[in-house]
């Protein structure tokens, strides 16, 4: 049986990765004003925080249209038996309930798993996929598979600040750290569909540690990546602590791309993490 593994643009999958695993990625959208780009396509990273930091205005995002799904979806069926779609938390977007609609259309079946995370949490997922799919693995196994991992992977973020999240509306329970003083980082967690106020720091450098202790502390990885929107040098020292317990070489490195961009601003590293099943 041949899967073929789908998710959206706000998984953050390094394009070289997706292409070498066979992955589809979805372009959502992001706006500014009324200037549309598909997320990874019409528009660099490096242009994109170029103009989020010049803009007087956030950029709106949306997600993939069901036109866009279902383009998708029927190309795929053509060589495939079922097509296993891994999106962005459905509490955070709208992406999720699109592909469910456009998957009664689709000519083969297709298995939708919100991951309950974003950027390369879900990411992860999907890598877990397309290599199950390509070890020959059923659509229901790797559905299963996936659904399984979603407990285990959450996604952790240092923040310059929380005023992107402010603006774009999407802080949730990190609500509470808006009171913090100036110049303190904030450490946030995208997990079971929520983003969660973890701690703050005062020190990028105490951060990234933070970061370091909270992937390591609770047991060993499955998959891993580092994720930075403009400061590169930042995630590779991340990585290289990180490869104290985990392989350097599969540490996935990862650009945060507009539409996580949109609402982590410039300077902010992150982590993911799928964690080995206890036992």
């Amino acid at each position: 049986m041949t899967v073929k593994v789908v998710t959206d643009s706000v998984s953050d999958i390094p394009p070289e990765v997706a292409t070498d695993l066979g992955i589809t990625i979805i372009p959502a959208l992001v706006e500014f004003g009324e200037k549309a780009y598909r997320d990874g396509i019409d528009m660099t990273t490096d242009e994109f925080y170029r103009k989020l930091e010049s803009s007087p205005v956030l950029p709106k995002t949306s997600p993939p249209s069901p036109g866009d799904f279902g383009d998708v979806y029927r190309r795929l069926s053509k060589d495939c038996d079922g097509i296993m779609s891994i999106h962005v938390a459905s509490n955070l977007s709208a992406t999720c309930q699109t592909a469910r609609l456009s998957a009664k259309e689709a000519s083969c079946p297709v298995a939708v798993v919100d991951s309950e995370s974003a950027s390369m949490a879900s990411g992860l997922l999907a890598i877990i996929a397309a290599k199950a799919a390509r070890a020959g693995a059923s659509l229901m196994e790797i559905e299963a598979l996936v659904t399984d991992a979603v407990p285990r992977t959450v996604t952790y973020g240092l923040f310059d600040t929380l005023e992107y999240l402010r603006r774009g509306g999407r802080l949730g329970k990190a609500q509470a750290f808006l009171g913090a003083l100036l110049r303190v980082k904030p450490i946030l967690a995208i997990r079971a569909g929520e983003i969660l106020p973890i701690e703050r720091v005062r020190r990028r450098a105490q951060g990234i540690e933070r970061l370091f202790h909270l992937v390591t502390d609770p047991g060993p990885a499955e998959e891993l990546a580092v994720m930075d929107s403009t400061n590169p040098e930042d995630a590779e020292f991340l990585a290289q602590r990180l490869s104290i317990t985990f392989p350097r070489e599969r540490i996935y490195m990862a650009k945060t791309g507009p539409v996580i961009g949109t609402y982590v601003g410039p300077r902010s590293l992150g982590v993911a993490v799928v964690w080995k099943p206890a036992g």
